[in-house]
């Protein structure tokens, strides 16, 4: 092993060779130097230092660079074969003196080299926090379970835009993603951890595994009542009929899991009878969408994504948010009505959680997408059916025995938070972020 120093500006730098032996002896000095750089950012830092390192032939084992307000940091695992490593690192040195950026150079062995190739294999997953704001707290508490479960964080990405000072309100969303790292023996008691502290925080957390099916999702499927809009239907048709809070009971009791869809959905829909026709059309045209609905689905269709409606409600609230919202599929249940007035029964099967486990699964088919690629999203009880066999399966604002049954859930944030949960920022939306 020989050492080399020079010195720069009071600065010192140790370039540990290491000789690889051969049959015959030692044979050609072969480094691994980690070179860090960092200071304010300026166009032309990567080109100026890569260029030097390729007038010394160096390979690029690892290269990283983020930059945060300004401040750049920058990071290159070089590998120097066949030749002294110091003139090129003198270089590098010089260069960054040049451009007012702090430089260090730390050798790399060959065994901590190979130790870091050989974890190419683990696992890894995506832990995405989704808030109003991000706080130090929040990045803290998740960051010290991720560690509990042997979990090592490799790389941290701002997906929301950039807010100003003078723009925070009640409707702002912030976005952070940590790429993990690991092998975790009980990724279930990890997101049990999760959700303990989410309510705590208003924090949403979700954890998937990062594989090409996070990348690649291709249908999204929604219930409708208190997911797509912000009501459900047949207690605003109860209100017009001066039943509301018998229906609302009911409505409740099934939400909470209480009682069985098809029990509660015939029970509400009985009280109805005699309701005339005018007030469908009254009801949908007050129906208000739930925050970020159309953002969402501007960008999935934008994007190319199928969509569909899988409701408990009503065909004919949905075909009116399928035709506000570009939807491709609707299945719901039809309103029987006769002679201008709703008799209290509904047509053919009822579309129970149940049946909308089999829909998504008959949609998938027929578009040629594995359930792996698909996107279910809900509140209710009836819903878990769905969640469960999608790839990813969402509880938005749901009920906490529902939040607690589902891979992820959405509870602070608008409907858009889930193009965060597919990889997408919010620059990629408009305007630069």
């Amino acid at each position: 092993m020989l050492l080399s120093y020079f010195f720069y500006d009071s600065v010192t730098i140790c370039v540990l060779k290491f000789k690889l032996n051969s049959i015959g002896g030692f044979t050609a000095v072969k480094e691994i130097i980690l070179i860090n750089l960092s200071g304010p950012d300026q166009s032309g830092v990567t080109s100026s230092v890569t260029a030097i390192l390729a007038k010394h032939n160096v390979n690029i084992l690892d290269v990283g660079q983020a930059v945060i307000h300004n401040a750049l940091a920058l990071g290159i695992l070089a590998e120097f074969s066949g030749s002294d490593s110091w003139p090129a690192l003198k270089e590098v040195l010089f260069r960054a003196n040049e451009l007012g950026l702090q430089s260090r150079f730390s050798p790399v062995s060959p065994d901590s080299y190979d130790e870091w190739v050989a974890d190419k294999g683990k696992d890894r997953h995506i832990v995405t926090l989704l808030a109003r704001k991000i706080t130090a707290e929040h990045i803290a508490r998740v960051s010290s379970i991720i560690a509990q479960f042997n979990l090592n964080i490799d790389n941290i990405n701002r997906l929301s835009g950039r807010v100003g000072l003078d723009s925070l309100h009640e409707r702002v969303k912030s976005c952070v993603e940590l790429s993990v790292r690991g092998e975790s023996t009980d990724l279930i008691a990890l997101k049990a951890k999760f959700l303990e502290i989410s309510s705590e925080l208003e924090l949403d957390i979700a954890v998937q595994k990062d594989d090409m099916y996070r990348r690649t999702r291709r249908l999204v499927c929604f219930d409708m009542d208190s997911t797509l809009i912000e009501a459900e239907v047949i207690d605003e048709l109860a209100k017009e009929a001066g039943i509301g809070e018998q229906v609302a009971e009911i409505t409740e009791q099934a939400m909470q899991g209480e009682i069985g869809f098809d029990e509660s959905f015939r029970r509400r829909v009985a009280l109805l009878e005699g309701l005339d026709e005018s007030v469908l059309a009254r009801v949908a045209d007050r129906l208000k969408l739930t925050e970020g609905a159309e953002q969402l689905l501007h960008m999935l269709n934008t994007l190319g994504y199928k969509t569909a409606i899988l409701s408990g409600g009503f065909t004919y609230f949905a075909r009116h948010l399928q035709k506000k919202l570009n939807i491709d599929y609707v299945h719901a249940n039809e309103l029987d009505i006769k002679d201008g007035k709703v008799t209290g029964e509904v047509k053919g099967v009822i579309v129970n959680g149940e049946r909308k486990a089999e829909l998504l699964k008959e949609i998938a088919n027929n578009e040629g997408i594995v359930l792996d690629q698909v996107i279910a999203v809900g509140d209710g009880a009836n819903d878990l059916p769905m969640l469960s066999i999608a790839g990813l399966g969402i509880a938005f604002r749901a009920k906490p025995l529902v939040r607690k049954s589902a891979k992820h859930a959405i509870s602070n944030l608008g409907l858009d938070a889930i193009l965060y949960l597919i990889g997408m920022r919010d620059r990629d939306e408009g305007p630069s972020a």
